[in-house]
């Protein structure tokens, strides 16, 4: 690994509290060419391992701290070889067929707000290693630091697994990932350091799209009492939150009395969001929903929406914002 030479006098590099991860700017096409390394994209909570001797804090995309809730991950990282260590990666918990399951990891975590400690089927998916043994590795080009990660990471099963790099070209990959139900896939280019927020040097593609977005109302429902019958959904614009549209399908009876329940607590006379519909019980928006899309519309409505769930407000930096744009005009989230 990379460690300091005894008989170096250079001091190692301060070890980082948190780093900022780099996010990935939603495309609409995969990129080509050998300067493009490509990965699955995993459906789950992204994560931050730290170890430093003995001390081990799993933070989450925001900085929190959930080491308590993965001891799986946290008793992997402590068998690294490594001295200290950060690493970027995603906690998932997988399907039959070796898909990530968000909903899944949700029940495993106790959903929503949960505070359940995560079994042995939460896997964490390592995809860069930031700092190994007193050296930030952040500047290195992105090939550099995932020979180091390979080495670290080896053939380990046990809580940390490699995600793999897949030798193939961006279009055909991408094909291959959606055949086989896959959520999409992740460009990086190998020759970039390891910026923090969104500047284009990782991408995302998707099979279907899938964003999140925060609730702000609901209707409810005509047939059952006590559901809902639409989650009305916004995304953020600046300081402003505008109505993207409404969600009625992908929710079970269960979760359609148990979101009413929870949104008639949040129930406010303010709307959040200029809309003016009757029958509509606005609400704060405290709660951010995972929602599978197929495209938007000419006004900017989400066509064929389907709710996958709720996401944790430790992850609320996820919210889909309509103002990023990539220079060529793709989307962000």
């Amino acid at each position: 690994m990379v460690r300091p030479s005894k008989s170096s006098s250079l001091p190692a590099d301060p070890f980082p509290a948190r780093i900022e991860p780099c996010l990935a700017l939603l495309a609409s096409e995969p990129p080509n060419g050998s300067d493009w390394a490509f990965e699955v994209k995993w459906d789950g909570y992204r994560l931050a391992l730290h170890k430093e001797g003995d001390t081990i804090r799993i933070l989450t995309r925001n900085g929190h701290d959930w080491t308590h809730r993965f001891p799986s991950i946290v008793k992997a990282l402590a068998q690294l070889a490594a001295a200290t260590a950060v690493i970027d990666g995603e906690a998932v918990v997988l399907d039959d067929q070796g898909r990530s399951d968000f909903n899944a990891l949700q029940a495993s975590l106790g959903g929503r707000g949960g505070k359940k400690v995560a079994g042995s089927q939460v896997v964490f998916y390592a995809f860069d290693l930031l700092y190994c043994d007193g050296r930030d590795l952040t500047g290195m080009a992105l090939d550099e630091r995932r020979h180091l990660l390979e080495h670290l990471i080896a053939s380990r099963r046990d809580g940390i697994r490699l995600s793999e790099e897949v030798e193939a070209d961006g279009p055909a990959f991408l094909a291959a990932a959606c055949k086989l139900g896959l959520e999409g896939i992740i460009a990086k280019r190998r020759d970039r350091p390891y910026r923090s927020g969104r500047k284009g040097d990782w991408l995302k593609i998707k099979c279907v799209a899938s964003e999140t977005f925060l609730v702000v109302g609901y209707e409810p429902s005509t047939k059952v009492r006590g559901a809902i019958a639409n989650l009305l959904l916004a995304a953020r614009r600046g300081a402003e939150l505008v109505y993207v549209g409404s969600v009625g399908t992908g929710f079970t009876f269960d979760q359609a009395v148990e979101l009413k329940r929870s949104l008639d607590r949040l129930a406010t006379t303010i709307p959040p969001v200029s809309l003016k519909r009757r029958s509509v019980v606005f609400v704060n928006p405290d709660l951010a929903a995972e929602i599978e899309f197929r495209a938007w519309t000419g006004d900017g409505k989400l066509r064929h929406p389907s709710f996958k769930g709720l996401r944790d407000s430790a992850e609320r930096g996820e919210i889909f914002t309509l103002d990023e744009r990539a220079s060529d005009g793709r989307r962000s989230s």
